[in-house]
């Protein structure tokens, strides 16, 4: 056993600067592309009703301009927003446009929340994918803005066992979700859709029948809707560094998903990232459960397929090929899985493949003495394959622990790899901050995994075939 502290690494920002933080980053560098491609204007359509559509307008005009911090002695937890301005942060702006904006009959919307939980998320999905549709044949919108209905009924999740989510669930839920339909059903269109709820820009709103959901300060919720939009709009907000010497990295993730009808086999689906953070979307095939460890698996043929995918995706995208994948599962590797990969690694002529397992706990934990929890970037290895990293915990830069609960660490087994476990956990930190729906330094799984469940929950409303939209900015 042997415990070894992995500082937080660097992220790329404007003109090549450094930083461990996303949001101090921003602040004083600017976005990473600054200085090439960055998104100087961002052009928004919006859909809801009238009433929605004005109060979102009137925040994110708002935020145009600085926003104070929750007051706090923790001033490296709780930045102020710069403001969305072309002068500050990111460089960039929100264009508004009286052609993008579709409104919704609000009484129309009271009305689908009459039926079935069921219904009226698929009635209601149906009334904003018309609007979708007609935004779809507009020029020069960049994002699309989605105010999800206030009363819309919220999904009852199903039972399943959080270790273990390709297994059949013990209680049927109502079956769709509102947000992975809606983005399901949008992956066919040209531009990506931000999902807001009321809560994020009315204070004062109260749902009926449940409690308000825990809200995040003013100044974070500004932060991360518009990395998002800044993201989606085409921008790159951050990216991890790369030494010259290092050799260009496409990052896999494969995770597994079941059908809606919980029936059908699970099948996998890969999450391809570079150090830019330009994510595509490959979805293999069909996976069984495996009898030995109840886990799902790929045959020799598919694994090779799913890779060889990956690949032709990424030089679609990238123009190159990379030189090493690093690939990382939620399940265990079988003997022909192992196979597969290294025969697609072979045909593809990589110079080098690595491939780490990512169970989704592991029961060793640790406590440190005192009322912090453990340091974000202890490594605990408890055998030369088998390692636990905390990718949670408390983070020296903001001098306290930023979650709600006890954290546990990230548990990886090293099983075919070239690089140390202290370099992969430095990666897999790394990985944790390419996330851009959040800016905090508290993600606990690195991006290509939490990508790929998250696109699993979105692709398993599309039919086998119905090809999916290549970029990640659709599914988050």
């Amino acid at each position: 056993m042997k415990l070894t502290f992995i500082e937080e690494p660097d992220l790329e920002f404007g003109n090549g600067s450094r930083h461990i933080d996303p949001r101090s980053g921003i602040n004083n560098y600017g976005p990473a592309d600054l200085s090439h491609t960055g998104v100087r204007t961002i052009q928004i359509g919006i859909v809801g009703t009238k009433e929605a559509i004005d109060g979102v307008k009137a925040w994110l005009d708002r935020c145009r301009e600085p926003i104070a911090p929750k007051e706090s002695p923790l001033s490296h937890l709780y930045l102020p927003f710069p403001g969305f301005h072309t002068s500050v942060g990111f460089r960039s702006t929100i264009i508004w446009n009286g052609r993008l904006e579709r409104t919704l009959d609000k009484r129309a919307l009271e009305n689908i929340a009459t039926l079935s939980p069921l219904q009226a998320v698929q009635k209601g999905v149906e009334l904003y994918e018309a609007e979708l549709r007609t935004l779809d044949e507009e020029p020069n919108c960049d994002v699309i803005i989605v105010c999800r209905p206030d009363d819309l009924p919220e999904r009852e999740e199903p039972k399943t066992n959080p270790d273990r989510p390709w297994e059949r669930p013990r209680a049927a839920s109502i079956g769709f979700d509102f947000h992975e339909l809606l983005k399901a059903r949008s992956l066919s269109g040209s531009r990506p859709i931000q999902i807001i709820r009321r809560e994020t820009w009315d204070p004062t709103y109260k749902p009926k029948g449940r409690d308000r959901r825990r809200q995040q300060d003013e100044a974070t919720k500004a932060w991360n809707l518009h990395t998002a939009l800044y993201y989606k709009a085409g921008g790159v907000p951050w990216r991890m560094t790369r030494h010259v010497r290092d050799l260009t990295t496409c990052y896999v993730g494969v995770a597994f998903y079941r059908s809606t009808d919980n029936e059908t086999l699970q099948t996998s689906v890969a999450q391809v990232f570079n150090e830019r953070g330009d994510g595509v979307i490959v979805r293999g095939a069909q996976a069984t459960q495996s009898k030995d460890d109840r886990q799902p698996h790929l045959t020799g043929d598919d694994a090779k397929d799913l890779l060889e995918q990956s690949l032709a995706r990424y030089r679609i995208e990238h123009k190159t090929a990379p030189a090493r994948v690093m690939l990382h599962k939620t399940s265990s590797f079988t003997p022909e899985e192992l196979e597969g990969f290294r025969a697609a690694a072979e045909a593809e002529r990589l110079a080098m493949l690595e491939l780490v397992w990512i169970p989704r706990e592991d029961s060793p934990r640790l406590f440190r003495q005192g009322e912090q929890t453990t340091l974000r970037g202890t490594l605990l290895s408890l055998t030369d394959t088998r390692h636990l990293l905390y990718t949670r915990g408390s983070v020296p830069f903001y001098r306290t622990y930023p979650g709600m609960y006890v954290p546990s660490a990230l548990p990886f087994r090293l099983v075919d790899v070239q690089s140390s476990a202290a370099e992969i956990a430095t990666e897999l930190l790394a990985l944790s901050k390419m996330n851009w729906n959040a800016t905090q330094l508290d993600g606990r799984v690195p991006i290509t995994l939490r990508t790929a469940d998250s696109i699993g929950r979105i692709l398993k409303h599309l039919g086998p075939n119905e090809r999916p939209a290549p970029r990640y900015a659709y599914y988050m």
